[in-house]
């Protein structure tokens, strides 16, 4: 049973060089080793910081460019990999040749206006975007996805997460100013992954909130996505449980009408030490784990990329993951803030009231 579901996207027959902007730790820790073990040529990197870009290009054996137009040179030539913060975009989106195939980094703008803009641009352009959301490549997620298509759990009916860890948030001064930070910059990797499964809830209740000890705007949150009557999703998100290993949890539990599944996301365990992905199926008689090919990381980047390549030389005539489907997350996230904003049902105060 486990070993017939499918975790990796083939690759492409051919390819195309791919043209970088951004030389930080993205770039250096994922995208680049992504490409190395997927074969793909890189044409180059950009970045305003030229001394960076030249740095981190010698290093892993490609150019950096002087200027934008060096970088665009190659024009429907090329993927163009947007591997810079959100405010970023739309400038980059603006001078990309039209019709241009490319990703951008997540999330897609710090708010849903932001994400408007990007989706015009990309519009007006007739850009082929994705955005790298890229946690629906990981192999528990591509496996899982598998054995839900041929019937293994039935009908979906309960989607659970429960993420209690200690994330060391310091790692990312970055984020010590910024209004929106877990349900933006983290969780967002979830509801888009229950977007891939389910689709678009009709809406979210949701909390979120910072802690005593942490300067981060918002480090927990709790959501529920409402998808009618049949189907229960909660997410339960902590990342100060700072009480040692033992009762920490990255996990969801996915289940339906014939069965169900188990996946630990462990990238989240003892950050950035990290544990491996597990994924189980139990489709009615006995969990069985599914040995997995990797993990959210670097695996999933390896996913996310193969599928655009394979839609910019034409095998796949559809982009996984577009800004438009991205939109939708986005979305989704903005909802989620407004709910937390919003005051609870209240409660009456007495039997007179």
């Amino acid at each position: 049973m486990s070993t017939d579901l499918s975790q990796s996207v083939p690759l492409p027959k051919t390819s195309l060089p791919i043209v970088i902007f951004g030389a930080g730790s993205i770039v250096t820790d994922a995208h680049l080793p992504a490409y190395a073990r997927l074969g793909f040529t890189v044409a180059g990197i950009y970045d305003p910081d030229q001394a960076k870009a030249q740095v981190v290009a010698a290093k892993h054996g490609t150019r950096a460019f002087a200027s934008m137009e060096e970088a665009t040179a190659l024009g429907l030539g090329a993927v163009y990999d947007l591997a810079t913060p959100p405010a970023a975009h739309p400038g980059l989106l603006e001078v990309l040749p039209d019709e241009a195939v490319c990703i951008l980094q997540k999330p897609m703008g710090s708010d849903l206006a932001e994400a408007d803009r990007i989706i015009r641009i990309c519009r007006k352009k007739g850009l082929k975007a994705a955005v790298n959301f890229q946690l629906r490549f990981a192999p528990a997620l591509l496996a899982l996805k598998d054995a839900i298509a041929k019937g293994q759990l039935g009908q979906v009916v309960d989607i659970d997460g429960l993420l209690a860890v200690n994330t060391p948030w310091h790692l990312w001064a970055f984020l010590a100013n910024l209004p929106r930070v877990e349900i933006l910059l983290h969780s967002i990797h979830y509801l888009d992954m229950i977007r891939d499964l389910l689709g678009n809830p009709l809406g979210v209740h949701a909390k979120t909130m910072g802690h005593p000890s942490s300067t981060v705007s918002n480090t927990r949150s709790a959501m529920i996505l409402d998808y009618g009557p049949q189907v229960r999703c909660a997410l339960s998100i902590n990342h100060n449980h700072s009480f040692g290993r033992k009762f920490q949890a990255c996990e969801f539990r996915i289940c339906g009408t014939k069965g169900a599944a188990y996946v630990k996301l462990g990238v989240n365990l003892e950050y950035p030490k990290g544990e491996p992905d597990e994924l189980w199926l139990n489709p009615g008689a006995d969990w069985e784990q599914v040995p997995l090919q990797g993990n959210w990381f670097i695996e999933a980047f390896l996913g996310r990329l193969t599928q655009l390549m394979r839609f910019a030389v034409g095998e796949d005539a559809t982009l996984q993951g577009s800004a438009e489907d991205a939109w939708h997350t986005m979305a989704l996230v903005e909802a989620a803030y407004e709910s937390s904003a919003a005051p609870a049902h209240p409660i009456r105060k007495s039997p007179d009231a």
